[in-house]
């Protein structure tokens, strides 16, 4: 494995433990929990997608005429990851992308998917986040992880998009599930078979091949360039916190419904 990798892993592991041990999993409890975790969630689903496709967009031709645009190998890395997560496979077989596989699981559990659905429908007309934020009624905590998202794409650089497509989201997210999945193996309803399978899912693809891609990508763009593995570090430390400032948002609204 690439040194500078291993080091900015190492930098950036106490962040992700707190993230893997954060206590939302343990209100976790029963369907209103998991429908209270996916209403917020579902955002970092979408998001995920945009951070992605601007990756594609940055290091592959999406224009016409078609011209050969950067390293082959990088346009391979990038487009193999678009493909398992844009057009995977639901239980059934049918292609989808995971966002797709997200909402109806969020509807077989019976989770609102109607402010979801009104911010994508205002964001289409208007291509700004700030009224799509305010028509959905997002809680502060989403509307911060998203802007920092949107943020990232803004940069307009390769290197920091896919460190955080990487580390904050790859490379993070198999440790991340394993700690929901076992919190709701036991007793849970047959409701959320769709949000388990898309959790187990993730861990499998997350897990192997996408990650170890996502790696392979932030090394080659980053390559012996000291201050892009700087900027690198610094940009993946602020998506970590960002994500444990969502996940104390859910566990924040998870409690407030119990009580």
């Amino acid at each position: 494995m690439n040194s500078n990798i291993e080091k900015l892993r190492g930098s950036v592991e106490p962040l992700k433990q707190e993230i893997i041990n954060h206590k939302l999993y343990s209100v976790i409890e029963n369907i209103g929990d998991i429908r209270t975790f996916m209403q917020h969630h579902v955002y970092a689903v979408w998001d995920f997608m945009s951070l992605l496709k601007s990756l594609q967009y940055n290091l592959t031709c999406t224009t016409i005429p078609w011209f050969p645009k950067g390293d082959a190998e990088t346009r391979y890395l990038i487009n193999e990851i678009v493909t398992g997560e844009e057009s995977d496979v639901d239980p059934n077989g049918k292609r989808m992308s995971h966002f797709e596989l997200y909402m109806q699981a969020m509807e077989q559990c019976g989770a609102s998917t109607e402010p979801i659905k009104q911010f994508i429908t205002t964001l289409q007309e208007s291509s700004n986040l700030l009224p799509a934020f305010e028509a959905s009624g997002l809680p502060s905590t989403v509307r911060d992880f998203v802007t920092f998202t949107f943020h990232v794409i803004a940069t307009d650089q390769p290197h920091l998009q896919a460190a955080v497509f990487c580390f904050g989201r790859e490379d993070l997210i198999p440790e991340m599930f394993h700690s929901i999945v076992n919190d709701i193996s036991e007793g849970t309803p047959e409701n959320i078979s769709l949000f388990q399978y898309y959790l187990k899912r993730h861990i499998e693809m997350d897990g192997g091949l996408h990650s170890e891609l996502a790696l392979q990508m932030v090394a080659k763009l980053c390559g012996d360039n000291e201050e892009y593995w700087q900027q690198a570090e610094a940009v993946v430390k602020a998506a970590l916190q960002f994500r444990i400032n969502l996940w104390n948002g859910v566990y924040d609204a998870i409690v407030a419904r119990k009580n």
